[in-house]
């Protein structure tokens, strides 16, 4: 009889991607979904934030009291794979470029450290995705950027691109075996093409080409990274009517502090242009960084309110490792970047119930669970909407033209 082996995901979609990819190569085990089966514990976890590190380091402690054995993979396995493996928190370590490996590596049965190099590209591609109604494309890995704050190009590396026959080709078989609709993920996915001659904008023009596909989302891009040949998708039916821009901040000296590309006066130009184009627009935002005093704040808030935004994911700053940000003396007090946090989130959440009131189009809807009587999916403008129907819609797309608008959701009755 087979071990059976649980696969835990943590933080952003890539990981979800690989999570799939590393099921694909196993083999002599049963892939299961319920943890409290499992004889070996699988944990792609997330390294951006301190608490992403508590969550793993939390999850790690509650299997291991079960007597499970478990392996960790992801962004973590670089930042704190080595200090687990040291005090035998953990069977094994595997990094990105090892994932291949991994039915061997676990069969063989002894404890391992293999976390690779960070210069990869996946080979396979995935196919098909359990338990979800969309189906995930990595188009790149790592990043080129250099954010004074950020661990992510440490853990990931350089920027590098998927080949576009490949991603082409997985997405022809995906809408072939009914996903109709597409998420790009990466690390950061507009430095796509950088290193082969294309863009992300050539690359989206060739995958709304392919028949089947509805609907198609990005995870985030920098403002730098909308070019020409990403403006002239922007009008077109299959493309999410929601972009991700990551600001990190509106403050002009708080982005030279955090050394982003970006500026504050630019970017509200954009945003106000891509408004205009009746786009939803989420962003990025860290507040409490080393240098955020208030005069800086105050600066950063009056243009945060400018910026026409309906979607927000924020976190209070958290000090990496080997990072510039970290050298840098805390001047900001957990209680007063809360408040700020909380501040902007409260923003947010009312410019988002307005865009949905003064926005009243027919909504397009991909189900894709029912909870607590509703059957759930988000919009193309990515609102979460909740319908209640007698008919099974699970799966289905579904045009809803009238709804009621709440503070948490849209809801429909069909």
């Amino acid at each position: 009889m087979k071990q059976k082996i649980y696969f835990k995901t943590f933080g952003c979609r890539t990981n979800i991607y690989d999570t799939e990819l590393m099921k694909s190569y196993i083999k002599d085990y049963d892939v299961v979904n319920d943890e409290n089966l499992a004889d070996v514990i699988v944990i792609n976890s997330c390294t951006v934030t301190n608490s992403a590190d508590s969550g793993t380091r939390a999850y790690i402690n509650s299997v291991k009291k079960r007597g499970a054995k478990v392996i960790l993979t992801g962004c973590g396995a670089v930042s704190k794979g080595k200090e687990f493996y040291e005090k035998s928190s953990i069977f094994g370590v595997l990094g990105a470029s090892e994932k291949s490996k991994i039915n061997e590596l676990i069969a063989k049965n002894e404890r391992f450290f293999e976390l690779g190099d960070l210069k990869s590209i996946d080979k396979n591609i995935v196919t098909n995705y359990e338990n979800h109604t969309k189906a995930f494309i990595k188009i790149q890995e790592g990043c080129d950027f250099k954010c004074s704050y950020c661990i992510i190009p440490s853990v990931r590396g350089a920027s590098r691109s998927m080949s576009e026959s490949a991603i082409l080709n997985e997405a022809k078989i995906l809408a072939t075996n009914g996903y109709n609709e597409l998420v790009l993920t990466g690390t950061n996915i507009g430095s796509y093409g950088k290193d082969s001659g294309s863009s992300l904008g050539k690359l989206l023009q060739n995958l709304g080409k392919i028949s089947g596909i509805k609907r198609i989302r990005l995870g985030s891009i920098e403002p730098s990274q909308i070019d020409d040949s990403f403006r002239e998708i922007l009008a077109e039916s299959w493309l999410e009517k929601h972009l991700h821009i990551a600001l990190q901040h509106t403050s002009q000296r708080m982005l030279n502090i955090m050394r982003r590309r970006n500026q504050a006066f630019k970017d509200l130009e954009l945003f106000s242009e891509l408004r205009a184009l009746g786009f939803a627009l989420g962003t990025d935002f860290i507040v409490g960084h080393p240098g955020e005093s208030d005069d800086i704040w105050q600066e950063a808030l009056s243009n945060f309110m400018k910026f026409p935004l309906t979607h927000l994911h924020a976190f209070v700053y958290s000090p990496r490792r080997d990072t510039y940000s970290a050298t840098l003396k805390s001047d900001v007090s957990g209680d007063v970047a809360k408040h700020r946090l909380k501040t902007i989130k409260q923003i947010v959440a009312k410019n988002n119930y307005e865009f949905r009131v003064q926005n009243k189009k027919t909504l397009s809807v991909l189900v894709e669970q029912i909870k607590d009587g509703f059957y759930h999916g988000f919009d193309q403008y990515y609102n979460p909407v909740k319908i209640q129907t007698k008919k099974d819609i699970l799966k289905e797309w579904v045009n809803i033209d009238k709804y009621e608008v709440a503070n948490e959701a849209n809801f429909a009755k069909i």
